[in-house]
């Protein structure tokens, strides 16, 4: 089985919107698109390019479109992305001429995906993707970049409501900008008691 990692550049507010670019996402009005630029370091570099290595990667179709107009054009900096499987659900797109793209209708398609043998499969971006993964337990480990900034307005990691799950903190880290890098994995139930007892 295949683990499914969601791996998120999200403000303290958990807003995930257009964290790239201007131009990345304004759905919305959005319009503080670009907001993780002013916290770029080495630090944060070299972790970027560990979490960048060999994967599949499960894109809802708006992040996708977003990608294939940018990443086959970048190879030197991600050539990870352009070799690895692309899995796209998307009602309407069925084909594309970006390599190693792969369209599913629906959420038997990525239960099937992940009992199939592989690559770990990371999920960027696509945040309505990302809550339905959440709401239906299917996501194995969260990779959160957390920058020290608040925009309160604009796509957000937990909206629609996740189910009650409880996760482990596995590795951390900060960087010199304040970008906080947690991975956790999924850990079971809630587990609910008394504070202090």
């Amino acid at each position: 089985m295949r683990k499914i990692i969601v791996s998120e550049m999200i403000t303290l507010d958990g807003v995930m919107q257009g964290p790239g670019g201007p131009e990345e996402d304004v759905s919305g009005g959005f319009t503080y698109g670009g907001w993780t630029a002013a916290y770029g370091d080495e630090e944060s570099g070299r972790i970027y390019q560990k979490q960048m290595q060999a994967a599949d990667y499960l894109l809802g179709r708006k992040t996708f479109e977003i990608w294939e107009n940018y990443w086959p054009q970048h190879d030197d900096f991600w050539p990870a992305v352009n070799a690895g499987t692309k899995y796209v659900l998307s009602a309407t797109r069925k084909s594309s001429d970006w390599k190693n793209s792969v369209f599913l209708e629906g959420l038997e398609g990525i239960r099937e995906l992940k009992k199939s043998t592989g690559p770990d499969i990371q999920v960027w971006g696509s945040s309505k993707l990302v809550q339905l993964l959440l709401q239906q337990d299917l996501v194995d480990e969260l990779w959160l970049k957390i920058f020290p900034v608040t925009l309160g307005t604009g796509k957000r990691l937990f909206e629609g409501g996740p189910i009650p799950a409880a996760f482990t903190l596995t590795e951390s880290s900060i960087t010199p900008g304040g970008v906080i890098f947690a991975n956790y994995k999924r850990a079971g139930a809630v587990k609910t008691g008394t504070a202090g007892a």
